[in-house]
């Protein structure tokens, strides 16, 4: 009778998640924005009540930014409400269509079939003559908890190789072909669970998306006893199977800038086609060609002067670690040079990733300390965040900038990089490069030093692993100059329908300030 009894209650809640799957699946979202819910708070900005409204519910939410203020304070009475009614309570707005997506609840002004598509001439010379539709998606990227800015991280169309990254802001701005319409877009960051949208809800609005923390528990990071350089060692063996071993194009967006006193007075843009040989390779083969690029200084400003840059890009192609290794951290021959430590669990695209922490041994010649994130279960470098050690920076001067004066006297500070790949049908190619190379300027004969902030980024917007061609000699950009010194012609639509990383407020404004000034 027990048994029979056992076997009643499993048999009825069974048919009971069968019944509450086949209700998600349904989509009813009458039911879910019926839901009641208790608001404990009664004041507060909008984000903090949205996010008690997401905590009870359980489903995150995505918003038109240019309907809904974040940092709104509103005050709402402290009562039971459904979901629909807190809502509407808390934004203010009775107008709003909500949708349910998934885990999600979208809220816009724009109904699906009154998107609006933008026309725009595709760019590839072979096929100049035909017209593409587009579709844009830009938004940005939030802490679930903190609220605060995502900087860094992925987002893609799922199955594709088209993708950008965020900025330091966390803003980003997709631009794709229209055919892509019913693909889903992924947005992933090491220690966030990674999410996944139908990109037809989202197209031609200014959304927030919340990214939520994944927190590995203390009792799994005790419990996973990590040899460091095992896993390094694997890490090393395991290229052929993690990384391209044939030549493929990557479309990338560059920019370099130099900033002064807290004020830029230089920015350089581009899209580039590169020419990217197989991990094997090394350092050589790697070509870039040119594509448009644009260049803004502050013709005004005294303090451009200064110094240049040397190339950032040749810097962005000797940080792909995987294929030169020329810090030297990476490859387990040099261990007997490297303290390893495994520091950390944490998460990528919902897989688990060993945090290794490096420095030098005393008395060891290597420059570099930093943290290496390899994949758990395929050993693939997916990140490297490090930096130069203080007691050698200060000798490292010339080999970041080009002297403008020898009246100027120039110390570095500090010198950090990070380098992250992506993954793409089980092969990781290199996603993106930052370099920030922090300096103190005096002029002879003053007390006073001033700082000085250099940095340069590239990120992998498309890849194709189609073409495996070289470009022509007099296609080639010679990497080794000085880029911004490249001469290149004005182009007023310099965006065209290509991705780039979004300029962040502090940069749009000294850009902003730097066309005012020239004019």
């Amino acid at each position: 009778m027990k048994r029979t009894a056992q076997y009643l209650f499993h048999y009825v809640i069974t048919l009971l998640l069968l019944f509450s799957m086949v209700a998600t699946a349904l989509g009813n979202d009458g039911d879910v924005l019926n839901r009641k819910i208790e608001l404990s708070k009664n004041k507060g900005t909008v984000y903090q009540l949205l996010k008690e409204v997401s905590d009870k519910s359980g489903y995150l939410f995505i918003y038109d930014s240019q309907i809904i203020n974040n940092d709104k304070t509103v005050k709402v009475p402290q009562k039971e409400y459904t979901l629909r009614d807190a809502i509407y309570a808390i934004t203010g707005n009775k107008n709003l269509n909500i949708r349910i997506v998934g885990n999600h609840i979208l809220l816009n002004l724009q109904q699906e079939e009154n998107i609006v598509i933008n026309p725009v001439i595709k760019l590839k010379p072979e096929a100049k003559d035909s017209i593409i539709q587009y579709i844009t998606l830009g938004g940005t990227l939030v802490d679930g908890i903190s609220s605060d800015p995502v900087p860094y991280a992925a987002v893609g169309i799922l199955n594709s190789t088209i993708g950008t990254i965020t900025n330091q802001n966390g803003d980003f701005r997709l631009i794709l072909p229209d055919s892509l319409r019913d693909s889903k877009i992924k947005f992933s960051h090491i220690g966030y669970q990674s999410q996944e949208v139908e990109l037809s809800f989202l197209t031609e609005q200014q959304i927030v998306f919340t990214l939520t923390p994944k927190v590995v528990p203390l009792q799994e990071v005790v419990i996973r006893i990590v040899n460091p350089v095992d896993v390094l060692r694997n890490m090393w063996l395991k290229r052929s199977e993690n990384y391209s071993s044939t030549p493929v194009h990557i479309t990338a967006f560059y920019r370099e800038g130099i900033e002064h006193k807290n004020k830029n007075v230089s920015l350089t843009e581009a899209v580039l086609d590169i020419y990217k040989t197989g991990y094997q390779s090394g350092e050589t083969g790697d070509q870039v060609k040119l594509l448009k690029m644009r260049r803004i200084i502050d013709k005004q400003s005294p303090d451009t002067l200064i110094t240049k840059m040397k190339s950032g890009i040749n810097s962005s192609l000797l940080l792909d670690l995987i294929k030169s290794d020329t810090p030297g951290f990476l490859n387990p021959i040099n261990n007997g040079q490297y303290i390893y430590r495994h520091t950390d669990i944490t998460v990528l695209d919902n897989r688990r990733v060993n945090v290794l922490s490096f420095e030098p041994r005393p008395g060891a010649e290597p420059l570099y300390k930093g943290e290496l994130y390899i994949d758990a279960e395929t050993y693939a470098l997916v990140q490297a965040n490090f930096e130069i050690l203080p007691d050698y920076v200060k000798n490292a001067t010339d080999m970041f900038i080009v002297r403008k004066s020898r009246d100027i006297n120039i110390t570095p500070q500090n010198v950090t990089y990070v380098v992250s790949y992506k993954s793409l049908d089980g092969i990781y190619y290199l996603s993106h490069v930052r370099g920030d190379l922090h300096f103190r300027v005096r002029k002879k004969n003053r007390i006073f030093s001033t700082p000085l902030h250099m940095w340069f980024e590239l990120v992998n917007c498309e890849t194709d692993t189609s073409d495996n061609s070289r470009f022509a000699r007099n296609e080639r950009l010679a990497t080794q100059n000085i880029f911004s010194d490249t001469s290149f012609e004005y182009d007023p639509n310099f965006w065209g329908h290509f991705n780039v990383i979004m300029q962040e407020d502090k940069l749009k404004e000294s850009v902003l300030q730097i066309l005012k000034n020239n004019k």
